[in-house]
C-alpha cells in the first residue's frame, strides 16, 4: 500500500518554516505479529509539535531529522495480526504525519477503539480526545475550583480553552477568556458561554489589558489556565487572588524563543500561588474519568467544539504554522480520506 508522509526535513533557525518539512511517498511494510494497519481519516494539529521540531531539552525527546512527523491520528483498521482488532474498526492513535500507520497493538495505550455512534470520529482528536482531557486534568486536577470562584483561561476559543471554560461553567464558576479577535470573542461568549471574554490584540500593553481584566474579573482570579505565557500571563498573574492555582499546560508565545519574562514574580510568594506545569500523558490513570465526561458533554450536546480544517496532508506544514500564529478557530486539523 502507498503511503504518504510528511517528514521533519530540518529544525527551525527560529521560527518554523515550509521548508521544514518535507512529503514523501514510501510503500507500507507487511505486518508482523501483533500488528495493526490503520488508514488514517484525520490528523491533529497541536501546538507542542513545535517545541519537538527543536533539538533541547523538554518533556520529551525531539522528533530525529528525516522521522516522520508525529502527531495523533483517528482513521480505519484495513488490517490487523492482533485478535483485539479487525477491518474496519474506527481507532484513535499516535500515527504521525502520514495517510496510513502500522502500529503494535500489543503496547497499552498506541491505539485504541473508539465508539462513533454519538461521538464523531474527528471529535476523539479534539474535545474527547488529548485537548479535552488536557482541559479536564488541568481544571479539575490542579486548579480544583470550587464553584463562585473566577477562572481565566488564554486561547480560550482553542482546542483546550474551550473546553476548559465550559467545564469551568459546569462546576458554578465565572469563566473569563482571552482570545485574539472580535469574531473569537463572540464565539467564546455565546456558543460556548463564557461569562466574559477579552480581545487581547485590543490590548496591547500592560496597564490597556489589565484594566479590562478587572472589568471582567471584578472579584479577581482564583484559577488561572495558562496556555500562551508572556504578556497574557504576567497580567493574569498581577490580578490573582491570595492561594490562586495556576495549571501551566502551554507558553506558545515563547515556542519561537522569544522571551517571556514575567514583572513581579514576588506575586507567586506574597498571593502564596500553587503554579503547576503538566503533561496530560503523564497522568493516564485520569483519562478514563474524564472521558467519559467529555463523551457525555459531547453525545448530549451540551459541550460544544468548532474545527478548522485543512484538506490533504501537503496542506498540513502550512496548516500548522497558522495554529501557532492563532489563525485557526477552535481544534485544527487536517482530513487525510
Amino acid at each position: 500500500m502507498k503511503n504518504q508522509r510528511v517528514v521533519l526535513a530540518s529544525r527551525p533557525a527560529a521560527e518554523a518554516t515550509v521548508q521544514n518539512f518535507r512529503l514523501e511517498t514510501v510503500e507500507t511494510p507487511p505486518l508482523a505479529e501483533g500488528q495493526v494497519l490503520v488508514r488514517n481519516h484525520w490528523l491533529s494539529l497541536d501546538p507542542y509539535m513545535r517545541m519537538r521540531m527543536n533539538d533541547m531539552k523538554s518533556y520529551a525527546p525531539p522528533v530525529a531529522v528525516g522521522a516522520v512527523m508525529v502527531g495523533g491520528t483517528a482513521g480505519e483498521v484495513v488490517e490487523s495480526r492482533h485478535a483485539e482488532f479487525r477491518a474496519g474498526d474506527a481507532v484513535v492513535a499516535q500515527g504521525g504525519w502520514q495517510e496510513a500507520s502500522v502500529l503494535d497493538a500489543t503496547q497499552k495505550g498506541v491505539v485504541r477503539k473508539v465508539d462513533t455512534s454519538r461521538v464523531p470520529l474527528s471529535a476523539y482528536l479534539g474535545a474527547v480526545g488529548m485537548p479535552g482531557v488536557t482541559a479536564w486534568v488541568g481544571l479539575t486536577h490542579f486548579i480544583e475550583p470550587k464553584a463562585g470562584e473566577t477562572i481565566v483561561v488564554d486561547a480560550a476559543s482553542g482546542a483546550v480553552g474551550g473546553i476548559v471554560g465550559q467545564l469551568a461553567k459546569a462546576r458554578g464558576c465565572r469563566a473569563v477568556g482571552l482570545a485574539g479577535g472580535p469574531d473569537k470573542c463572540a464565539y467564546v461568549k455565546e456558543e460556548l458561554g463564557f461569562d466574559a471574554c477579552i480581545d487581547y490584540k485590543a490590548h496591547r500593553d500592560f496597564a490597556s489589558l489589565a484594566a479590562a481584566l478587572d472589568a471582567a474579573a471584578p472579584n479577581g482570579v482564583d484559577g488561572l489556565f495558562e496556555n500562551v505565557g508572556g504578556l497574557l500571563l504576567d497580567v493574569v498573574l498581577s490580578r490573582m487572588n491570595a492561594f490562586g492555582r495556576i495549571a501551566l499546560c502551554g507558553m506558545i508565545s515563547g515556542y519561537d524563543g522569544a522571551p517571556m519574562p514575567i514583572s513581579n514574580p514576588r506575586l507567586l510568594l506574597t498571593q502564596r500561588l500553587k503554579l503547576q506545569g503538566f503533561i496530560v500523558s503523564e497522568h493516564m490513570p485520569l483519562w478514563p474519568q474524564a472521558l467519559k465526561e467529555l463523551a457525555e458533554g459531547v453525545g448530549s450536546g451540551r459541550l460544544k467544539y468548532r474545527e478548522t480544517i485543512a484538506q490533504g496532508l501537503a496542506n498540513a506544514p502550512e496548516a500548522l504554522l497558522g495554529l501557532l500564529k492563532g489563525r485557526n478557530f477552535g481544534k485544527q486539523l487536517v482530513k487525510l480520506a
